[in-house]
């Protein structure tokens, strides 16, 4: 019922995934505006989004959401604000996170293997899974933690300063409210009281 008349060809959906019309600027704007406006405490909020940064450090690609709502339902932080975190993950930040994690990883357990002479190919990778997956997790757990922190203390007196002059404005529109509906009580008192003092003059008939 709700579907296009014409489907959109793959590699149009691809592009657009990749780079969208409007932006990346501008979708991250808007994330961060609704994150801004989740009613929880900075430390919740900047905690989920954390949690979500952490999970786009891990390999499990297409359950980054669930990890990060696993990590944030732990650490009792905001769940909504964990899957906003995810989109710190990207097609645009991924081959980053990937080298990064990658890198560290084969440090660190000290695993290697032979690079392909015929190209990267799917079944390359398959024969090869616990050679790049283990380093990739492994890898990826310090500079997540170093990106988790780094966002969560940049976020929370964001978030909290933002809560803040909203709360404001919130207070001074119901103040201006409350003033103007005292005004108008006022006035039809005051209108009130007139029309009581009128009355019996203008009934007042001539003196006989």
């Amino acid at each position: 019922m709700f579907r296009r008349r014409d489907p959109v060809p793959f590699r149009v959906r691809l592009r657009e995934f990749l780079s969208p019309k409007k932006g990346w600027q501008r979708g991250y704007r808007y994330l961060g505006k609704r994150m801004q406006r989740l009613p929880d405490t900075p430390h919740r909020i900047a905690l989920g989004f954390a949690c979500g940064v952490m999970a786009s450090f891990t390999p499990f690609f297409g359950f980054h959401f669930v990890i990060a709502a696993a990590l944030a339902f732990v650490l009792r932080a905001n769940i909504l604000s964990s899957a906003t975190g995810t989109f710190v993950g990207n097609p645009l930040t991924f081959p980053f996170i990937a080298a990064a994690s990658f890198w560290m990883g084969r440090k660190i357990t000290g695993v290697h293997f032979n690079e392909p002479h015929h190209g990267w190919t799917f079944g390359w990778l398959w024969d090869n899974l616990d050679a790049i997956f283990v380093p990739y997790l492994v890898g990826g757990l310090l500079p997540g933690l170093a990106a988790s922190l780094a966002f969560y203390l940049v976020m929370r007196p964001m978030i909290a300063a933002y809560q803040n002059r909203r709360r404001s404005k919130l207070m001074a529109v119901a103040k201006e409210r409350v003033r103007q509906a005292h005004e108008r009580r006022r006035a039809a008192k005051e209108a009130k009281q007139a029309a009581k003092k009128k009355g019996p003059i203008q009934g007042a008939g001539p003196a006989s």
